[in-house]
């Protein structure tokens, strides 16, 4: 199978019922993220592969049950031994790195740069990033400690600019706390 837009080579939306399985994606917000997933092993290239390929390449597609018309293609490598099960598990992982891309933009400012070159971009996006893992770290040692799970920082709630949370944290004391433990 492949994606190719010629009227002779065939589509994915042309691949038999028995090729689909009904998988999770993973939980979501509401529940498990059930889609129809068709994988094709795409053929080994000597000159990437070698004569003992250690990985294979994986073209795996997602359909939606109620929009089957709608499919969404990904180019995957894997080891050998991996399953449709396994990429489809990986693929599933992707919502969580947006997740955090959106937790950062909203709580550290990730997209709020306003710079003209590439120095200056990646110091902020670094700066940004740590931040944000930063307030990963306190929240998950909240989390040990018994505060209550599910709870947003306050700028998700409040009325004040959206990375405000950062600029509220005083990183000395905090450092001087999580070193004093």
């Amino acid at each position: 199978m492949s994606l190719g837009s010629r009227s002779s080579e065939p589509s994915l939306r042309e691949a038999p019922p028995e090729a689909w399985q009904r998988l999770s994606a993973g939980s979501g917000a509401k529940s498990e993220r059930f889609y129809d997933w068709a994988a094709a092993r795409l053929p080994v290239v000597w000159e990437f592969d070698g004569d003992e390929p250690t990985r294979q390449r994986w073209m795996p597609a997602r359909r939606r049950i109620a929009k089957p018309d709608e499919i969404a293609c990904y180019l995957a490598g894997a080891p050998l031994e991996a399953t449709v099960a396994d990429l489809v598990r990986i693929a599933g992982c992707r919502w969580k790195v947006e997740e955090c891309f959106q937790s950062a933009k909203n709580e550290c400012g990730l997209d709020r740069y306003e710079v003209r070159r590439y120095v200056g971009w990646y110091r902020h996006i670094t700066l940004a990033m740590l931040a944000h893992a930063f307030l990963a770290v306190l929240a998950g040692q909240e989390r040990e400690k018994g505060a209550v799970s599910g709870t947003h920082p306050a700028s998700w709630t409040s009325h004040r600019l959206r990375f405000d949370v950062c600029r509220q944290l005083d990183p000395t004391a905090v450092l001087r706390t999580a070193t004093t433990r």
